[in-house]
């Protein structure tokens, strides 16, 4: 991601403030602005569940409104890093309140063995395996790596998302590489042991 200059900082803390004056054509236009970023991460956050990207994503731009009066343009934040921020907490707060609310199944899921399809899946869509492998890092370091990988975030912009410092940023990402290199070694050898076995 490039960075974002201070007329463009502006622009946006101007079309905040026509907006929560009721300006609608203001209101698109910012969305307009930072809304399909916001809903790729929001996406990449909830792995790929696009009525939950969309719910996040509007919930954030709804606190984005609600804090337009107070909004300080010629500050450090940019609104990207703070929608950023507000997005990933929203993520992790539906998240903890589903792994709550999800009842107890005692039935056991059968898993489809059937030879090489696991491995045809795998060659045909990289991204898919990516994406489980993702899902399976626990939450921050995912939403780092992602952040600074696939987003293109700097270290520091990444910090301020997570209220965190740029040191954690750094062992998370790192952590998380680690993790998912392991994961997708573990994903090639299963495909490879499905290619001699089938």
């Amino acid at each position: 991601m490039t960075d974002r200059n201070p007329s463009s900082n502006l622009l946006e803390a101007e079309l905040l403030t026509r907006a929560a004056s009721g300006d609608q054509a203001a209101a698109r236009d910012l969305i307009d602005r930072l809304g399909p970023k916001l809903l790729a991460f929001c996406l990449r956050l909830t792995g790929g569940n696009r009525a939950e990207a969309e719910d996040i994503m509007q919930e954030t731009f709804l606190r984005l409104w609600r804090k337009a009066a107070e909004w300080d343009a010629g500050g450090t934040a940019q609104m990207s890093t703070w929608l950023g921020r507000v997005a990933a907490n929203l993520a992790i707060d539906r998240k903890r309140r589903a792994a709550r609310s999800a009842p107890l199944d005692d039935s056991v899921d059968i898993a489809d063995e059937t030879p090489g399809v696991e491995a045809r899946m795998i060659a045909e869509d990289r991204q898919a395996a990516l994406g489980a492998a993702l899902d399976a890092l626990p939450d921050r370091q995912r939403q780092a790596v992602v952040l600074r990988h696939i987003e293109g975030y700097s270290n520091p912009d990444i910090a301020a998302m997570m209220g965190t410092g740029v040191e954690a940023v750094e062992s998370l990402v790192a952590r998380g590489k680690r993790r998912l290199a392991t994961l997708l070694n573990g994903l090639k050898t299963e495909d490879e042991r499905g290619a001699r076995d089938g």
